[in-house]
């Protein structure tokens, strides 16, 4: 049993007013909120730590050297990746779905192809066109059904030999679905294709085992689970990342310079170029920390409650359609209303102190899978509570009544 209260307490953002309302945060699937632990991190850092690391031997670099290194064995747990080596600092899963395509795109020629979803942020969509537009591999799409799950009789028939990657999300941030990524990991490698997972909308929600996945890549970010914003992690099978080309020069990523060949450093510093977003990598642990004391399935089982709760009362609302009835679901419900646009219903709770999304959420042809624009979207964290839900479905009923 978690105290929400207590946990509440840890979040300062919560404790103010918008618009005159209490604050009602319902937007956690684009960015979650940060516990105070996580903001005097930042804080500390630049106030008793600031210096560059791995390359000073003065007191301050050694001690962000090892602040730094501390989160890399953190999320290395986390994930529980063989090795602290496996784990790549990134801004986000942006740059390292980016990274991986990158890196793959001499490895693909024409007649390859890579299998995404229906069911992609841009994020996993977007690189991969651009390397096979490059490459001249082809790319495929497993389509989703009308619940929000993917069809794997389809993806089976996508696999082939020519398959070199699967790259699709654990969860849905649109509609919360989660995949059964471990019998599309299984299928993949039966190809001997390499398999990538976009963790964001997982990470904090579920558990993650990367060695009993057996994935080969993993990516995360530490925004969406209570962490700063631009730092994230990706994961890869060490034996593949010291095998993959650099994506990008610079500083740490070498061992050694010459105008007429370098020599590349090993995993993870190879894909490390350049000084780090230091202050919220160390930031981050104490957001891995704060997962971690709680429980992910205590989060889950809070979250998947308070779905519970607010499911019936939006299919009770006449005209309301909630997209994505996934059989298994993180805490996300998007809907969409007859004769109501999204942007006015939220720009209408907003004057009520309540935060949602509006619009595609980044995943267009997902959009167009269902014939709509957008979707109105309520996506829970560990600190939402059963008494804003309650307000959030009285001020939708107030607001409809304005609308309609």
């Amino acid at each position: 049993m978690i105290d929400i209260n207590e946990i509440r307490e840890q979040f300062p953002i919560l404790k103010q007013k918008v618009n005159g309302k209490p604050l009602v945060y319902f937007d956690n699937a684009a960015t979650t909120q940060k516990p105070l632990a996580v903001i005097n991190a930042i804080t500390k850092y630049y106030s008793t730590m600031n210096a560059n690391i791995h390359r000073g031997i003065h007191s301050l670099a050694e001690s962000a050297t090892q602040a730094f290194e501390d989160t890399r064995k953190s999320a290395q747990l986390f994930v529980n990746a063989e090795s602290s080596d496996e784990i790549i600092f990134t801004k986000g899963v942006t740059e390292a779905i980016n990274l991986v395509a990158c890196s793959m795109e001499e490895m693909l020629k024409p007649g390859d192809e890579v299998i995404i979803s229906e069911l992609e942020h841009h994020s996993n969509i977007v690189p991969w066109q651009m390397v096979c537009g490059r490459s001249g591999a082809s790319l495929k799409v497993i389509p989703v059904d009308d619940e929000g799950d993917l069809i794997l009789e389809e993806y089976e028939k996508l696999l082939s030999q020519n398959t070199r990657i699967v790259s699709v999300n654990f969860a849905s941030n649109t509609l919360g679905t989660i995949n059964p990524v471990k019998e599309i990991i299984k299928k993949a490698h039966e190809y001997e294709a390499l398999v990538l997972l976009d963790g964001a909308q997982a990470a904090s929600h579920l558990e993650v085992d990367v060695q009993d996945l057996d994935v080969d890549f993993f990516t995360t970010s530490a925004h969406k689970m209570y962490g700063p914003t631009g730092v994230g992690i990706l994961y890869g099978k060490k034996s593949l990342l010291n095998e993959m080309t650099p994506y990008q020069g610079g500083g740490e990523m070498i061992k050694e310079v010459d105008f007429d060949v370098t020599t590349y450093n090993e995993a993870p510093f190879r894909f490390e170029a350049g000084t780090p977003n230091i202050a919220d990598v160390v930031a981050f642990k104490e957001a891995i920390d704060f997962v971690n004391k709680i429980g992910k399935e205590n989060i889950q089982a809070h979250e998947v409650a308070l779905l519970n709760q607010v499911t019936p009362e939006l299919e009770a609302i006449d005209g309301l359609r909630i997209i994505g009835k996934a059989k298994d679901k993180v805490g996300v419900a998007s809907f969409v209303i007859d004769g109501v646009h999204h942007q006015d219903l939220a720009i209408m709770l907003d004057q009520k102190g309540i935060a949602l999304r509006t619009g595609h959420h980044c995943t267009q042809p997902l959009m167009k899978r269902y014939g709509l624009l957008g979707t109105t979207r309520a996506s829970f964290a560990v600190y939402n509570t059963e008494q804003e839900v309650e307000f959030f479905i009285e001020s939708l009923h107030k607001v409809l009544k304005l609308l309609r």
